[in-house]
C-alpha cells in the first residue's frame, strides 16, 4: 500500500510521515500494492487533526479522522478506527460468504451484492424549494436532522448541508 502524505497548512516533518506510514503499513497484508491510503494533517486551534482516507476500486472506503492535542496520538486514533472499519466491513463479509479464509478488500464483489440482506425500508418524498444554504441550515436545526437535502438558490442544483462532529455545519455539492 503506497501512503500519500498531505499537510493542510502545516509542514509534515519526515517523523511523521515515518509514524503514519509504519501505522498504516500493518494494513498491507489486506490490499494489494497499487491500493493508496491518503494521510491528511491540519491544526485547528490547539487540536492536531489526522484525516486517514482508503479507496478501494469497488467503491468500498475507509475513512477516519482523530483529533487530540497531540499529532502522534490523532494518528494512532485515526489508524485504530480504520481498524475497527476493516474489522467490522470484515465480519460483514465472513458472514455473507460463509468463508473461513484470509479476506483480501479488493477481492469483495460489489457492495449491492454482499448487502442484498438490507433493505430500503422507508422512502420519503419531499418537495424542494430553491434557498440559500444558511437557510438550509436554519430548517434543519428546526427539524432536529443531522443533515438537510434543498434546491440551492444560486445553482439551482441538489445540495446537502450536515452537522459535523466539531459542532460546524458542511455543504455537499455535486458534480458529473
Amino acid at each position: 500500500m503506497r501512503v500519500i502524505v498531505t499537510g493542510r497548512n502545516l509542514v509534515i516533518t519526515e517523523a511523521i510521515k515515518d509514524q503514519v506510514e509504519k501505522k498504516l503499513g500493518k494494513f498491507d497484508k489486506y490490499f494489494k500494492s497499487d491500493v493508496e491510503a491518503h494521510a491528511t494533517f491540519s491544526t485547528q486551534k490547539s487540536n492536531h487533526i489526522v484525516e486517514v482516507t482508503i479507496p478501494l476500486k469497488n467503491g468500498t472506503f475507509f475513512r477516519a479522522e482523530g483529533i487530540t492535542e497531540d499529532m502522534y496520538q490523532s494518528i494512532d486514533d485515526a489508524v485504530d478506527k480504520i481498524a475497527k472499519q476493516m474489522k467490522k466491513h470484515k465480519t460483514k463479509i465472513e458472514k455473507r460468504f460463509h468463508a473461513n479464509d484470509s479476506i483480501r478488500f479488493e477481492e469483495i464483489p460489489e457492495p449491492t451484492e454482499v448487502y442484498e440482506e438490507q433493505a430500503i425500508v422507508k422512502t420519503k418524498r419531499f418537495g424542494v424549494k430553491p434557498m440559500m444554504a444558511e437557510e438550509a441550515v436554519l430548517q434543519m436545526e428546526l427539524l432536529g436532522h443531522d443533515f438537510f437535502v434543498f434546491l440551492n438558490g444560486d445553482t439551482d442544483e441538489i445540495n446537502v448541508v450536515y452537522k459535523r462532529k466539531d459542532g460546524d455545519f458542511g455543504l455537499i455539492e455535486p458534480y458529473l
